[in-house]
């Protein structure tokens, strides 16, 4: 099929290259010119996993441009991937996506069908807005055009992007038509019934079930998003607070965690205790799904204190330095990570930065490493006194404290005791439970993890 996708961030790139690998034929489209100027050398502009090694091998089905009307004039499926930031309010703007669909409208060719797809994380009600917008476009140019509107939320995990379009758990597909859930079977057949040849580096796990194609009504596909991306914040929240009790009474989080997450109504998975989640998607989306709960009186008390634990989970990690270190003024402090999850560059709502901006309130030194996100971390912090190392044991040097804020692999291979022999004083707060308590206590740290 013929597909255009709208926005080449995290989401429209992703997609257009995992379509493009299962030979449809994309047309990517963006604004920016140093973002098209790198994928027009074949250049991924964002990190993630395997997104590079696709493109490599991809390029005769997708190209990129920054001309819209050509892009989906001979398009069947019209895929608008475009950011939808948080307003003042918590709401999300959807200003974007309504201007992208108005560009669009101008460019539809008479008695054509067309499939448009709305990917991008939106507020409840938007495919409708979106609709209008079309109708109108559409009537003032007086041309006659047949489109199916569908909402086709996604549902990937940054530094897992792939994996989860090529084997997702379901594919869901919001849309009024029977017309336009044929058109969406058709592009992700592949994908629903799993004949296509996996990656090289990307292999279908042992046991994979072919996912489920949920339809549903527009409003409802919108719904379905938020409320899966809340859930997983509540799990995370709920853990968290487990920890909290665990540290009063003498329990060990990571045990409980096991014992709990066995229990098959519960699952495993989000509840992993620490410095809690951040990123692009979690905050807003929880943010905005109480915008939307607020516009109609209603309250979701759940959802709010899940916000509210989530930022305690940061506010501790900076209590613990103070209980081992009694004063922050003047003590040096190393920060071990800057994303707000391992195997991506983004410092969106990382707990890093906040807990640095912390850190530096209170009249500490802070010294900084990651292995990919410095130069994005410099951006967001920019202005204040942050020395980033880019060798993590100089990060050592002089530090009264180091805080493990992101799980990254590379850091498994530290040598505890040789970063202790650096320090100031052997502290060590690890966010993520990451160390082996024993291991730290081995190489002479006061060891202090997040309900242990």
């Amino acid at each position: 099929m013929r597909v255009a996708i709208i926005g080449t961030g995290y989401v429209g790139l992703t997609t257009c290259v995992a379509m493009a690998y299962l030979n449809h034929e994309v047309v990517g489209v963006d604004v920016d010119p140093k973002k098209l100027e790198a994928l027009r050398r074949g250049k991924s502009p964002i990190h993630e996993p395997g997104i590079q090694k696709l493109l490599d091998q991809v390029g005769e089905n997708v190209c990129f441009t920054d001309k819209l009307a050509d892009a989906i004039a001979n398009a069947d499926i019209i895929m608008i991937a475009v950011g939808t930031p948080p307003k003042r309010d918590g709401d999300a703007d959807a200003s974007y996506v309504e201007e992208a669909a108005r560009q669009v409208a101008q460019g539809l060719q008479p008695k054509r069908t067309y499939t448009l797809v709305v990917k991008s994380t939106v507020p409840i009600g938007t495919n409708r807005r979106v609709a209008n917008v079309i109708t109108r476009a559409l009537s003032e140019r007086q041309v006659k055009t047949k489109i199916h509107l569908a909402s086709n939320p996604e549902f990937l995990q940054e530094g897992l992007a792939l994996r989860g379009t090529f084997y997702p758990d379901r594919i869901v597909v919001g849309v009024e038509e029977s017309e336009g859930v044929e058109a969406l079977r058709r592009l992700y057949r592949p994908i629903l019934e799993q004949t296509f040849e996996p990656p090289s580096f990307l292999p279908r796990r042992e046991g994979y079930s072919l996912p489920p194609l949920i339809t549903t009504d527009p409003t409802s596909a919108e719904m379905i998003k938020y409320a899966a991306n809340t859930f997983l914040t509540l799990k995370i929240s709920f853990i968290n607070e487990i920890a909290g009790l665990c540290e009063k009474v003498g329990a060990d989080v990571t045990e409980v965690s096991r014992g709990i997450g066995l229990d098959t109504r519960i699952g495993q998975r989000f509840l992993e205790a620490g410095l809690g989640w951040g990123g692009s998607c979690f905050p807003k989306d929880t943010a905005a799904l109480l915008s939307v709960a607020g516009e109609y009186g209603y309250t979701m008390q759940i959802v709010q204190a899940a916000r509210e634990v989530n930022w305690r989970q940061r506010q501790l990690i900076v209590e613990k330095l103070q209980s081992a270190l009694k004063i922050l003024r003047g003590r040096t402090i190393g920060i071990l990570g800057l994303t707000f999850k391992p195997n991506t560059d983004d410092v969106r709502e990382a707990p890093a930065m906040d807990i640095i901006r912390a850190l530096i309130g209170r009249g500490a030194h802070v010294q900084a490493h990651d292995p990919i996100a410095i130069p994005h971390a410099r951006k967001l912090l920019k202005g204040l006194d942050v020395a980033f190392e880019e060798d993590v044991y100089r990060l050592a040097d002089g530090a009264d404290a180091l805080v493990l804020v992101t799980g990254w692999e590379t850091y498994h291979s530290l040598d505890l005791a040789e970063l202790g022999k650096r320090m100031n004083n052997r502290v060590l707060v690890d966010g993520r439970n990451f160390f082996v308590p024993d291991d730290a206590h081995a190489a002479g740290f006061v060891y202090m993890g997040v309900g242990r």
